[in-house]
């Protein structure tokens, strides 16, 4: 995107040198852009790409579907959906000067030669380019990152329709398996260290890959019911997952510039975002056994959240689980799988094996979260027939299952489930479906679209 495109680049191979945790051996200069091999590449591609799915864009979707509250400062904002158009200025250019420049560049010096440096590459980008794509719609992707380019295409790009997108992705991804099933021997370089997610565990993406494909395959269910929901369960099928042992997650350290984002967040900006009533509410009620570790105790001992239009500095924060110095957290999991099982089984009235599969998503996501089963919880929400299962009890599991995923606001903005109120005092009377065009492409991009209403559904949410 644009001449700033080129200009960020830099600074965004340079971060690598904070990952030291992660890359303990470089043989090029960080500062030589031109000479970068993969092994930087990739380390600096997957931190750009877990800031989009661990940071700023999940704080705000967490606020819009009142898993956490906006307490203080610019989370007030959030709370009061006053997201404007400077407001995500800084991940948008992280999307395309920090990720998308760097897995591209990943992939076209990868080669032939380095298929799994290239298929690795190929998850990120579309890792990448779907949350852009959930949260600002229509977005650059076939003519970005062409900059060097210097013609007026390359520095003032399309956008894309987001149909077209999830299209490519599909494409990519499919070519993302084809280079990861290839024969360790066709590559001259195999990842390892530098992949701090899988450790070069090829398997382990090619099944990242297929998840990402079910993803993208059931987020269409507005737009073609049965065609999505045959889509995804295919590819949960080829994707070989079968536990919590084939999750994809970010991974962090404990030096100051590797630290989870969540715990960062917390400990600098104490009280700006505290957890929402509604959800605190909803675990409670059902002696959720994820409550204590979701959420710390309040000043009174017990567990209290944020209503969406009030401030309370002594509610109840983000808690251990998610949000301790070098807590991973969930990019592609198992039981979300089971959870798109479950959905698209019913949406094709398949209620037994819509059931069965909502039971081990509950399961397993116990098991992943608190450590061993719950025999009470499990008995009461993961004990469902094909005669009780509802997509209501589906999608509400799975929002308390996605906590500090992005992918809970594209789940409500699907099926809005579960029922939230709005903010009775925010600027909009509905809560918002998408982010507004960027000011930086309002100004720079001379083929901007420039969409302010923040209520309007992205393609997929029609």
């Amino acid at each position: 995107m644009k001449k700033i495109i080129m200009i960020l680049a830099l600074p965004a191979i340079i971060m690598a040198q904070g990952c030291s945790g992660w890359v303990d051996e470089v043989s090029t200069s960080p500062n030589s852009p031109t000479e970068v091999t993969p092994d930087l590449l990739l380390s600096v591609s997957e931190v750009a790409m877990q800031t989009l799915y661990t940071g700023q864009l999940t704080r705000t979707a967490s606020i819009l579907t009142q898993q956490c509250a906006g307490n203080d400062f610019q989370m007030i904002d959030i709370r009061d959906y006053k997201i404007t158009e400077l407001s995500n200025t800084n991940e948008w250019k992280t999307v395309y000067a920090d990720a998308l420049i760097n897995q591209q560049t990943l992939i076209d010096i990868a080669g032939d030669e380095n298929p799994y440096y290239r298929g690795i590459a190929r998850v990120l980008k579309c890792m990448t380019i779907g949350i852009a794509t959930d949260f600002w719609g229509d977005v650059p992707y076939s003519q970005a990152l062409q900059g060097l380019d210097g013609t007026d295409a390359a520095l003032n790009p399309e956008y894309d329709a987001q149909a077209d997108i999830i299209a490519a992705m599909q494409s990519e991804l499919d070519a993302a398996i084809a280079d990861l099933s290839m024969p360790s021997t066709s590559n001259a370089f195999l990842p390892a260290s530098d992949d701090f997610i899988h450790n070069g565990d090829v398997s382990m993406w090619i099944k990242a890959a297929h998840m990402m494909k079910a993803r993208y395959a059931n987020r269409l269910s507005k737009r073609d019911a049965t065609g999505s929901a045959n889509e995804a369960l295919m590819h949960i099928a080829e994707s070989g997952v079968t536990s919590n042992a084939d999750n994809t997650n970010a991974i962090f350290g404990t030096n100051g510039n590797e630290l989870n984002p969540w715990f960062s967040f917390n400990t600098t900006r104490a009280n700006y975002i505290k957890m929402g009533a509604f959800f605190i509410d909803l675990l409670s009620s059902t002696n959720d056994p994820r409550l204590p570790l979701y959420a710390t105790t309040d000043d009174g001992g017990g567990y209290s959240g944020v209503a969406t239009n009030s401030v309370d500095p002594a509610a109840s924060n983000t808690g251990e689980l998610y949000s301790s110095d070098a807590s991973p957290l969930p990019l592609l999991t198992y039981y979300e799988m089971k959870f798109i099982e479950a959905e698209a089984n019913l949406r094709l009235g398949n209620n037994d094996a819509a059931a069965a599969a909502l039971n081990d998503a509950v399961k397993a996501n116990i098991l992943a979260t608190v450590g061993a089963p719950d025999p009470v919880y499990e008995a009461a929400h993961a004990s469902e027939t094909g005669a009780s299962i509802t997509l209501d009890k589906i999608m509400t599991q799975k929002y308390i299952a996605m906590f500090t995923q992005p992918e809970s606001w594209a789940d409500w903005r699907r099926t809005n489930i579960p029922a939230l109120t709005p903010n009775p005092d925010a600027i909009y009377d509905e809560i918002p479906r998408r982010f507004p065009t960027c000011i930086d492409e309002r100004l720079y991009n001379s083929n901007v679209q420039v969409v302010g209403d923040i209520t309007l559904p992205v393609w997929w949410d029609e």
